[in-house]
């Protein structure tokens, strides 16, 4: 398989996560979608640095008005309103994982799926505060949390796969 050059990976992340956003559950305030599994596949896959550099630039290309965060919604108001913290969480969690990641103390697909799911508490601690100070800390961890638990494992899980066969396939050890 030809070498991608990394460079055109930021953005091809950062399409990933506009697509995972489009798969989701609707739920309220907060819907349930792909886009952490496209987060911290960026951050595993590509690294601290350029993991979270797709992450700003999908976030900065929603908050300039393109249509790519849940159901179609974009601009500034997303990142005000329920779902902000979960979005300012974003670049912390892929930098996270990215740095995390490729440590030889993360060998396993256990020890890797933890920090995946690590990276999931991050993102639903900083949402689930955002949205404390709208509805309450309790109502944030019933509505903001508790309904995200069993998507987070098993999220995390596809992750660890996904990036294992990304990474099988850049090196050339299996074949499209």
């Amino acid at each position: 398989m030809p070498r991608t050059p990394s460079l055109l990976l930021i953005p091809a992340f950062s399409a990933l996560m506009a697509l995972g956003a489009q798969i989701n559950v609707p739920m309220v305030p907060v819907p349930m979608t792909m886009q952490t599994f496209a987060v911290l596949l960026a951050g595993a896959t590509l690294g601290p640095w350029r993991g979270t550099a797709s992450v700003l630039l999908y976030l900065a290309a929603a908050a300039a008005g393109l249509p790519i965060l849940s159901d179609g919604t974009s601009g500034l108001a997303p990142f005000a309103g329920p779902t902000g913290g979960y979005l300012f969480a974003f670049p912390l969690a892929a930098a996270l994982v990215g740095a995390m990641f490729t440590r030889d103390a993360l060998r396993g697909p256990v020890r890797k799926t933890g920090l995946m799911i690590l990276g999931h508490i991050l993102i639903l601690a900083m949402g689930a505060g955002w949205l404390a100070s709208s509805i309450g800390l309790s109502d944030a961890l019933a509505y903001g949390v508790t309904p995200f638990l069993i998507g987070m494992v098993v999220k995390s899980a596809l992750v660890v796969a996904t990036a294992g066969l990304i990474a099988r396939l850049r090196t050339g050890s299996i074949r499209p």
